[in-house]
C-alpha cells in the first residue's frame, strides 16, 4: 500500500530548510494526523530537515501507532512534548498551538517559533484527501435530497437539524462535520443561528448549513429553500445571492488573489444596495478542519493554488425579515473549479 504520509513529511522538511529550521515540534493534533494518520488526544512528533521523524504517544495509542505507521521512529511517553524536546534539544514550535504556559515549561525563549508551517503544506490536497472530500460531499447531497422532502409547516428548526444529521450518519458519515444550522423566517437574518423550537411556517425562507464528516474530512454546504410559497422580495433576494455565488465560483482559479475572489461576489451584492447585509467572508478552506487556510475575505492576502478545496458562501441578511445563503464546496483546478456539492441551486419551493 502506498504511504501517503511520507511525501507530506517531505514537504514539511523542505519548508524547514527554507526557514532555516532543523527540527519542528508538531503538537497540533490535526497536524500530527495529517503527517502520520494517527488520530490521538495525546501525540506529538518531531519532523527533521533531513525528512526523518519521531512520533511520541502514550500507552492508549502506542500499539495502533506501531501497527499502522511506517517510516517513523515511535516513542512511548505520557508527556509527549517534553520527551521530544529532551530528545531534540531546541526544536521550533507551532505558534498557533503552543500556549505561553506550555512554551515556558518546554524551555521558553530557547525554542524558535514557526507560524502555520504544516498548515501551509496542508492547503494543497492530494488525491486521497480530495476523494475523501468527494465522498463527504456526496453524503451531504444525498442527506439533503432525502430530508428536504419532509420539510413542512410545523416542523421545528431543531427537528430539521437533527434529521439532517441523523441521515448523514445513516448514509455512512463518521458524524456531522459541525453543528448544523437551520434558520427559518426572521432567524435567517442571523448567519450562525442556533436551531431552536421555532416551528417553520408557510412563507418562510429556511437556510440549512450542514455537512458530513468522512475519513476525517469535512463537507460544507448551505441551501436556502422556501416553504409553501415565495414572495417577490424573497425571490429577488435569492436570485441576487445566487448571482453573487456564481460570480465567486467562476473567480476561483489557481493564481487568483483571495481578496479578488471575495470581491467578485461582494461587488454583485453591493451593486444591488446590500453591501451592509453581507458582513462575513466569502469562503474558507476545508479538509481535516471545517475552517482552515485559505480564507476568502476582503482583507485576504495571498493567492490560490491548484487543488485547494474551498467554499464559496455569500449571503444577504435582512434583520427582522430573513436571509439567504448559498454555499458549495469546490476544488480549484487549472481548467476551472471542480464542484463537490452538487445539489441544485434553483430555488426550491416545498
Amino acid at each position: 500500500m502506498t504511504d501517503i504520509y511520507q511525501p507530506r513529511r517531505a514537504r514539511v522538511a523542505a519548508l524547514l530548510g527554507e526557514e532555516g529550521v532543523g527540527e519542528l515540534l508538531v503538537t497540533r493534533g490535526v497536524n500530527v494526523r495529517y503527517l502520520t494518520g494517527l488520530a490521538s488526544s495525546n501525540a506529538a512528533m518531531l519532523v527533521r530537515v533531513d525528512g526523518s521523524a519521531v512520533l511520541a504517544t502514550d500507552s492508549r495509542y502506542i500499539e495502533t501507532a506501531r501497527r499502522d505507521i511506517g517510516g517513523v521512529e515511535i516513542v512511548e511517553a505520557r508527556d509527549v512534548e517534553a520527551t521530544l524536546v529532551e530528545l531534540a534539544g531546541r526544536p521550533a514550535v507551532e505558534a498557533r498551538d503552543m500556549s505561553v504556559a506550555r512554551y515556558r515549561r518546554l524551555g521558553g525563549g530557547d525554542l524558535p517559533v514557526t507560524e502555520g508551517l504544516v498548515e501551509r503544506v496542508r492547503v494543497v490536497k492530494d488525491d486521497t484527501e480530495i476523494e475523501a472530500l468527494r465522498t463527504a460531499c456526496a453524503l451531504t447531497d444525498q442527506a439533503f435530497a432525502d430530508v428536504v422532502a419532509t420539510v413542512a409547516p410545523g416542523m421545528t428548526e431543531r427537528r430539521l437539524a437533527r434529521a439532517l444529521e441523523a441521515r448523514m450518519v445513516e448514509l455512512g458519515a463518521d458524524r456531522p462535520a459541525f453543528e448544523t444550522i437551520v434558520a427559518s423566517g426572521p432567524n435567517g437574518a442571523v448567519p450562525h443561528h442556533v436551531p431552536g423550537e421555532r416551528p417553520i411556517e408557510r412563507g418562510d425562507l429556511v437556510t440549512m448549513d450542514f455537512g458530513a464528516l468522512y475519513g476525517g474530512y469535512h463537507a460544507d454546504m448551505t441551501r436556502t429553500v422556501a416553504v409553501g410559497t415565495a414572495a417577490g422580495w424573497q425571490r429577488e433576494l435569492y436570485d441576487l445571492v445566487r448571482a453573487a455565488q456564481r460570480a465567486g465560483r467562476h473567480a476561483l482559479a489557481p493564481g487568483a488573489g483571495l481578496a479578488e475572489v471575495d470581491a467578485a461576489a461582494r461587488e454583485v451584492i453591493a451593486a444591488a444596495g446590500h453591501a451592509e447585509h453581507f458582513g462575513h467572508g466569502l469562503g474558507h478552506g476545508v479538509g481535516l478542519e471545517i475552517h482552515e487556510d485559505p480564507f476568502l475575505r476582503a482583507a485576504g492576502t495571498g493567492r490560490l493554488d491548484d487543488r485547494v478545496p474551498i467554499t464559496v458562501e455569500p449571503g444577504v441578511y435582512l434583520p427582522g425579515r430573513g436571509g439567504v445563503r448559498i454555499e458549495d464546496t469546490l476544488v480549484t483546478r487549472v481548467g476551472g473549479p471542480e464542484l463537490l456539492t452538487r445539489t441544485t441551486k434553483e430555488l426550491l419551493v416545498l
